[in-house]
């Protein structure tokens, strides 16, 4: 019944038709033009172009009214079969001789009687356009302007007649008819209206071939020009009781939408299809360019501003899109919008959609995904192909969203079922393993497979100094042993899960983590000392609570941290039916030693180099010793963890960190004089940053090594007796 009721939902906004569907609908007409534009076949047409040059050369805008009579003059020389105009004359040209002596009040009688002698230039612009068939562009507004007291000017009737009922209810109207000068009117043999309103989205994809414009029909500038040149007969519009069904002129049926309009197949901008106007004026046109031809008459150049966006993303020159439209008409290349497509896809989103409601309830997840892509796509597919076969227009786009959009609410039940299968997962395994882990494991639940990858991690090993003893301390009270773990454990848990670490195991009291995986995470080895000072410090307020409890001060609890970085195989590794997700490789033995040498260094966290290098610069840590552990045969450098970089940039750190590296230094160089004064600057600092038994081990060392000196080819190495 949700199916059923949002499909009526859906037919009814498509009937609706809000602006955003139209938006979408027009999109998705506009790039199948953009993928395939109109192919350029030569046709009689061409423009005359008022452009950056023709300014340049005859002079600024407007002209007088004797360069359109001479353009007009060389176009019927060079055999224009008829001109049109994207220009409209409605004023007196100020430049005319009899205009300029009424406009200069200054002038003495003989000049201004000889200026008024002179011919006007409206007059031998009206006689050029006698000589030739010529269309005069007309133009209106969206909303009236006329005054109410003023007298409408008459407008020159256009011959036409309506095959069908009255069609003007359906076409676009204009309340106002902007006209060209009388004379100039009563000369032409046509008049066409250059308005074009564009899209909601300021694209102009359609234009009127018919319009009423103050209650007068009038044809756009492109039918109108191929009229005049055709013979000027009456022009008829079809219609029936949908609105407009096409239009007849020059013997040639065109069928348009139902408000008159049409829908051109836009090419690109051609040069071919421009003449300069100041070519033409000059000679400078080769014989025979315009033999023949429907001329155009109007700019591109960017100063008068007449460029409009169009269906293939770039701005073109108002009269190139006029030129367009005559192209379409006389190549029949205009793309078409019947009446009844609206109808077709009505009933696509009826028969499609009642087709989802009854099979995807049936159909498991994986074929859902298949079906809405099969049908979405094919009828996508079926759009774009009834635009190149036949250049006829279906709406891609709102079938293929209603049927999208029936798809997810179906699929909702389906997905429920699994969200709540999901949830099961994470209430099973949440407990044992990170957050991080069990959201993949409900996302990808193929992942439960034996194998795994090569990732860089960084690995925590941690594990409890003097366990044992705390361990016969609890001997007749093991539930407290149990409590007393616990509140340990679930410490370092929090700590490590607070900076998105994995936990791979606990041990006893020990536990292993490791940071960037099974998700990547950025700064792996910072998160990792992150958790590690994080840990200590809630160890020691876990000593201190308590401390403060009744009874004997229990033996405070002493936790050894090692961390190291490097290139690991991390993912589910065991047995068919028992198995972990874990990491193995060396890096992750180091981490393990390195936990191990915290106790021989007095430290409470040791790092390895790979980790120091990552993390240099935003922790305070010391190089300790350059060591070789216990099943290794290449020395590494350990360093320990002292705090974050608040503690690095304190003055009493950094005299520290000095003493560190001369005593480090002149060890290793068998400077034991300079070894012995460096860890007497350091022995004052070692208590605030419990490092009292790492310089009380290298005194003891310097000692040794006086009176037993190294081998002659000792390198500063010293082995790890102990893991």
């Amino acid at each position: 019944m949700l199916g059923l009721g949002l499909i009526v939902l859906l037919l009814g906004l498509r009937i609706l038709d809000p602006v955003w569907v139209a938006d979408l609908r027009h999109t998705a007409f506009d790039s199948f033009q953009r993928v395939n534009p109109r192919p350029q076949v030569p046709q009689p047409v061409t423009i005359i172009d008022i452009d950056d040059r023709s300014l340049t050369e005859i002079g600024q805008w407007p002209w007088p009214r004797t360069v359109f009579a001479d353009l007009i003059g060389a176009a019927q020389q060079g055999g224009a079969a008829a001109l049109a105009f994207d220009v409209i004359f409605a004023e007196a040209d100020r430049l005319s001789p009899p205009n300029l002596a009424a406009a200069q009040g200054g002038l003495d009688p003989g000049s201004r009687a000889l200026l008024e002698a002179l011919p006007d230039h409206d007059a031998q612009l009206a006689a050029a356009i006698a000589r030739l068939p010529v269309v005069l562009g007309q133009t209106s507004v969206r909303h009236a302007t006329r005054p109410a007291s003023a007298e409408p000017v008459p407008a020159q009737p256009v011959p036409h007649a309506f095959i069908g009922p009255d069609p003007t209810p359906f076409l676009q109207r204009y309340p106002d008819l902007v006209q060209n000068l009388p004379e100039l009117e009563a000369a032409a043999a046509g008049r066409g209206i250059f308005t074009v309103r564009p899209d909601p989205d300021g694209i102009y994809r359609r234009l009127p071939l018919v319009m009423e414009v103050d209650g007068v029909l009038r044809l756009g500038l492109a039918p109108e020009l191929l009229r005049v040149a055709t013979g000027g007969q009456p022009f008829a519009v079809r219609s029936n009781a949908a609105g407009v069904d096409g239009l007849v002129v020059a013997g040639q049926a065109i069928p348009t939408y139902r408000d008159g309009t049409i829908w051109p197949w836009f090419g690109p901008s051609l040069p071919a299809r421009f003449v300069s106007a100041v070519d033409l004026v000059e000679g400078r046109v080769p014989a025979g360019r315009l033999a023949g031809h429907l001329v155009l008459v109007g700019t591109s150049a960017i100063g008068l501003e007449d460029y409009r966006p169009t269906p293939l993303g770039t701005a073109m020159a108002g009269v190139e899109i006029h030129a367009q439209v005559l192209e379409n008409i006389l190549s029949g290349t205009l793309l078409s919008r019947p009446n009844y497509t609206i109808a077709v896809e009505l009933t696509v989103v009826l028969v499609l959609g009642l087709l989802v409601v009854l099979l995807v309830p049936h159909l498991a997840a994986s074929w859902v995904v298949v079906a809405a892509g099969v049908i979405v796509i094919g009828w996508a597919g079926a759009s774009y192909a009834t635009f190149l076969q036949a250049r006829l227009l279906l709406d891609p786009s709102f079938p293929a969203l209603a049927l999208l959009m029936l798809f997810i609410v179906m699929a909702g039940a389906n997905y429920l079922r699994e969200e709540r299968a999901r949830r099961r997962i994470r209430g099973a395994f949440g407990q044992y393993v990170s957050p991080d882990l069990v959201q993949r494991l409900t996302e990808r639940p193929e992942a439960l497979t034996l194998g795994g990858e090569a990732r860089e991690l960084t690995l925590l090993f941690t594990d409890v100094r003097g366990f044992t003893a705390i361990s016969e301390g609890y001997k007749d009270d093991p539930e407290g042993l149990t409590t007393l773990m616990n509140q340990l454990l679930t410490t370092q848990s929090e700590a490590i899960l607070s900076q998105r670490g994995t936990i791979d195991k606990f041990m006893g009291d020990a536990v292993m983590a490791f940071w960037n995986a099974p998700l990547d995470h950025a700064d792996h080895a910072a998160a990792a000392c992150h958790a590690a000072l994080r840990m200590r410090d809630s160890i020691a307020a876990l000593n201190a609570r308590r401390a403060a409890g009744p009874g004997t001060p229990p033996a405070p609890l002493n936790v050894g941290i090692g961390i190291n970085t490097g290139l690991c195989v991390v993912g589910n590794m065991g047995s068919d039916t028992r198995f972990d997700y874990t990491a193995l490789g060396d890096p992750v033995n180091l981490a393990s030693r390195l936990e191990g040498q915290s106790k021989i260094y007095g430290v409470g966290i040791v790092i390895g180099a790979e980790t120091a290098r990552a993390v240099a610069g935003g922790f305070a840590t010391l190089e300790i010793d350059l060591i070789r552990v216990v099943g290794k045969t290449e020395p590494a450098h350990i360093h320990t963890l002292l705090g974050d970089a608040a503690l690095r940039d304190d003055p009493e750190f950094q005299r520290l960190a000095q003493a560190n590296a001369r005593m480090l230094s002149a060890f290793r160089a068998r400077e034991w004089d300079g070894a012995e004064a460096a860890l007497r600057d350091l022995a004052p600092l070692a208590p605030r940053f419990g490092l009292e038994a790492y310089s009380a081990l290298y005194a003891e060392r310097v000692a040794q090594l006086r009176v037993a000196p190294p081998v002659a080819d000792w390198d500063g190495v010293v082995d790890a007796t102990t893991k």
